[in-house]
């Protein structure tokens, strides 16, 4: 019986080490004995980017939040456009023109390739980045450890974007269910939005939705402003980016909720945060200044990019960050 009894316990713990490989679980310190110095190279690129560019690390940021919710975080956001795939999700609607960091994505892997050559996936460097990236940004405020050991996905599919990454113009309902089916709850989803600090965001995210309605909650002085900076005539190009954050633009810190509460946030899915009493009370907490949405979004940067990773036969480390492995030429 006691025989019995241990190979039963043999027999959970080989399926539950195989249910987490199969599932790409991640860890911290992953690359300690394959590639000691990956996560120190990953950081000295992004430093030397944000110091020439303080939107470059805004656009790090949102570089993983915009690979996690599409095939999961898998570096499919990465992939240039090629005969076999010309609309990967680099070119989806909501993609095209306004994502930034590319080439530290690139320069980085150079780099680690040159160190650890075919060991260091490109999705677990847009998440190193990511982390950097708040932690520069927010004056060293935000520092969390950052798991890894995804691998590189092989599929981006452009029209994917609009199904899976939450509109600009989504009200408090939508947003919930959006972040919900990739497993984040509504705190996750106020948190994260806590990114739009910095970053710029285009008029027409929000000119027909914010601007021209008489429904809209936004501060009267604000939208004077913004009218000011948004033409009429919008268009792919004519369409102007305008700070998310207009009083502390390249700091990634809590004034995006005082932002909210004063109505002066660019887009609807801003505003929505105030719709729902559990929001808003979330809102009022984090725009104490006190610490706690810092601390809060560590967590939730980890969450967003732990989001379906590969594993095993779903995945591979590309030598490029721009193209899968077989159309990549060595």
């Amino acid at each position: 019986m006691a025989a019995i009894f241990k190979l039963a316990i043999l027999i959970s713990c080989v399926l539950l080490w195989a249910a987490a490989v199969c599932q790409g679980a991640l860890e911290v310190s992953y690359y300690n004995k394959t590639c000691p110095r990956a996560e120190a190279i990953v950081s000295a690129e992004v430093r030397k980017a944000v110091r020439a560019n303080a939107g470059v690390g805004a656009g790090l940021i949102r570089l993983l939040f915009h690979d996690c919710f599409v095939q999961g975080c898998d570096a499919s956001i990465l992939l240039d456009p090629t005969t076999a795939n010309p609309q990967p999700e680099k070119l989806g609607l909501p993609n095209r023109r306004s994502l930034r960091g590319f080439e530290v994505i690139d320069a980085a892997k150079d780099a680690v390739e040159e160190a650890c050559p075919g060991t260091v996936s490109c999705a677990d460097i847009v998440a190193f980045a990511a982390r950097d990236a708040s932690y520069i940004l927010s004056g060293r405020k935000i520092d969390f450890k950052m798991p890894a050991g995804r691998l590189d996905g092989r599929y981006s599919n452009g029209t994917e974007t609009l199904d899976f990454l939450p509109a600009p113009f989504l009200d408090h309902s939508g947003l919930v269910k959006n972040f919900a089916k990739k497993g984040l709850d509504v705190e996750d989803m106020v948190v994260l939005s806590g990114a739009h600090s910095v970053g710029r965001a285009h008029c027409s995210s929000f000119v027909q939705d914010r601007l021209n309605t008489s429904s809209s909650d936004i501060d009267p002085s604000f939208a004077r402003w913004l009218r000011r900076r948004c033409p009429d005539d919008l268009s792919d190009t004519n369409n102007p980016t305008v700070r998310q954050d207009t009083v502390t633009a390249a700091a990634l810190d809590s004034q995006y909720y005082a932002n909210v509460l004063r109505h002066r946030v660019l887009l609807t899915s801003d505003a929505a945060l105030l719709t729902s009493p559990e929001t808003a009370r979330m809102v009022r907490d984090y725009a104490k200044g006190d610490g706690q949405w810092e601390r809060k979004f560590e967590t939730a940067m980890v969450r967003l990019a732990s989001i379906d990773v590969k594993a095993g036969a779903d995945g591979e480390i590309r030598k490029n960050c721009r193209f899968v492995n077989y159309n990549y030429n060595y």
